[in-house]
């Protein structure tokens, strides 16, 4: 089991870098009204709009963002390829996970996501304050991770039968099954996918990390299996995706456009039920 997610209570925090990734898909602006309220000290914020998406492609709702765009972020927020970086949210939200995926797929191998949301990190003993950090820039080239990452052409490719993957929907069973579809064009799911709310990882709240969890993902898929995992926009499935890598699941990808780019053509089949 790789350190994908980590507790507050088991890591040394004195030499790390640290992503606050706090974010609300009800309110755009509000993980940056909490992130200039309050951050742990030297913490960049990522935002999902501005940052971990490029909102005027019109490749799903979350767009990839390029890899100059990715470059100058990873660059302007002082990493290195080498560095030890923490990513936290909320905690039991997508949104560090998001993150986290883009430094995977950019060849940070020491980053990790703090499973204790930032009001938990603030009562442990890791410093806080309301000051932006200016950290020193850097020249980082990352080492892109392409085995990660699922185009459209290859979700294509998979629903023709000629990848070997699975393909998981991680959206809720009345979203996949299209009983209701409440923010893309068609209601269903891509062809041949096979369902798992990513809201099944958690309890009370927050991502669990018991027996129960390590069932759940060996009835959906063994641990040597080729999956690539989507939802609505690419946000969703990035704690599936993040839960499978914790449990040993090497041969993952994620579809970052994920149903919304998928049903952007017009002539894209979907199933229902």
């Amino acid at each position: 089991m790789s350190n994908v997610f980590v507790s507050i209570k088991d890591i040394d925090t004195s030499e790390v870098k640290w992503i606050d990734a706090r974010f609300s898909l009800a309110d755009a602006n509000e993980g940056k009204r909490f992130y200039k309220e309050s951050h742990v000290s030297g913490a960049m914020h990522w935002d999902l709009n501005d940052d971990l998406s490029d909102l005027t492609k019109r490749d799903g709702r979350q767009p990839m963002p390029s890899k100059e765009s990715l470059v100058e972020l990873f660059r302007r927020s002082g990493l290195n390829i080498e560095d030890t970086i923490l990513v936290y949210d909320d905690g039991g939200s997508p949104f560090a996970t998001r993150a986290w995926w883009f430094l995977q797929y950019a060849g940070f191998e020491n980053a990790s996501v703090v499973v204790e949301g930032f009001e938990e990190i603030k009562e442990s003993s890791v410093p806080v304050d309301n000051e932006t950090p200016i950290p020193k820039k850097t020249a980082v080239n990352p080492n892109w991770n392409e085995s990660i990452y699922a185009s459209r052409e290859f979700v294509e490719e998979t629903v023709a039968g000629r990848t070997s993957n699975l393909l998981v929907d991680a959206r809720a069973a009345n979203r996949y099954r299209g009983e209701i579809e409440p923010l893309d064009r068609v209601a269903g799911h891509i062809p041949g996918a096979f369902n798992f709310d990513w809201e099944q990882l958690k309890s009370d709240g927050k991502f669990q990390f018991d027996q129960s969890i390590k069932e759940k993902l060996s009835d959906l898929a063994d641990s040597n299996q080729k999956v690539t995992v989507y939802c609505g926009s690419g946000v969703t499935a990035s704690p599936l995706y993040a839960m499978l890598s914790h449990y040993g699941y090497e041969n993952i990808r994620l579809y970052v456009g994920s149903y919304s780019d998928w049903v952007s053509k017009e002539d894209a089949q979907v199933e229902k039920g």
